[in-house]
């Protein structure tokens, strides 16, 4: 499919990526969403909380959208709470996931979440296709774009889901650290580290026998969390074998339903092989958007909706 053109033009401020990235963290406060939490339990004994808000009951009857946060994010950042207000109004209910461990709750198992787990995403899936929801929308930010173009291309896609879109997606997950690991996000990366750092610890109280407080201190970068942590956790062999197992480039080609990636071509988190056009030019169903704006999930426009929430709801009703 030809790439698609945009017509994203904010004010002249926000044309600068690490001002839009920012701006909606610090500033914006979305209000009105009623989140009411459901907890699946996984076959594997885990769990992973839900947190569902609801449109008019007889407009919205048998549609979905489900939302999938980023990197250390849940289903209260306001990037989630933006659209999914955007898609109640829409007339969507929301069902917007907090991934293993980001609920305010350590999970059970060792293992938590990562940018490849489209097995957890398939869970959630059929949970909700027993509500008798026929028509399933998915849209995931970042690392849970990732996650959400990984479960497309890898499984043949349940009839009920219709269309799904990804936003700021990291679909090279190894070219994605190299960027992030360059001098101009040290801010993002220590901010992330951090937050990582500080999960481990918890987790070190929960089982001391699986990893050490003198492992987790001993990590000064996201690399070598996923050496110590997240490969290990997950089944990798190590980092690489994780980035390279759970990139969802490679999935991109066995889409099968209409789905819309827009990486802003400003986004401090992309490096040049995390804009598939070539996997977009040879897939019809596969649409691509790379706006010269928006940073990192920052696509601000005046007023209450971002753009990539109207691109986004558009895209899905179409």
């Amino acid at each position: 499919m030809p790439i698609v053109s945009s017509d994203y033009k904010p004010p002249f401020l926000f044309r600068n990526g690490h001002f839009s990235t920012i701006y909606p963290n610090l500033v914006r406060k979305i209000k009105g969403i009623d989140q009411h939490r459901e907890r699946l339990e996984l076959s594997d004994g885990d769990f992973i909380d839900i947190d569902w808000s609801y449109a008019d009951d007889s407009k919205s009857k048998g549609k979905v959208a489900i939302l999938i946060h980023g990197l250390e994010g849940n289903a209260q950042r306001q990037y989630i709470l933006g659209l999914s207000k955007h898609f109640i109004k829409n007339n969507w209910n929301v069902a917007a996931v907090n991934l293993r461990n980001c609920s305010g709750e350590v999970n059970r198992l060792y293992r938590s979440y990562n940018a490849g787990v489209s097995e957890d995403l398939a869970a959630i899936v059929s949970h909700i296709i027993e509500k008798d929801y026929h028509s399933i929308s998915i849209c995931g930010f970042s690392l849970g774009g990732n996650i959400t173009l990984k479960y497309l291309g890898e499984r043949q896609t349940p009839k009920q889901i219709k269309a799904a879109t990804a936003i700021s997606v990291p679909c090279d997950l190894y070219d994605s650290l190299k960027e992030i690991n360059k001098p101009k996000n040290y801010i993002y990366q220590q901010r992330f580290i951090k937050s990582l750092k500080q999960k481990l610890f918890e987790r070190h109280e929960v089982f001391p026998d699986e990893i050490s407080k003198e492992d987790i201190i001993a990590c000064k970068s996201l690399i070598d969390i996923d050496n110590l942590y997240t490969s290990v956790a997950h089944g990798y062999i190590n980092a690489i074998d994780y980035y390279t197992k759970c990139s969802s480039k490679q999935f991109l080609k066995d889409i099968t339903i209409p789905t819309l990636i827009i990486n802003a071509k400003n986004d401090t988190f992309l490096g040049t092989n995390c804009y598939p056009v070539e996997e977009a030019k040879k897939n019809s169903n596969l649409f691509l958007e790379t706006p010269d704006f928006g940073g990192h999930v920052g696509f601000y426009l005046s007023g209450e909706t971002f753009y990539n929430e109207y691109k986004a709801v558009k895209f899905v009703q179409q």
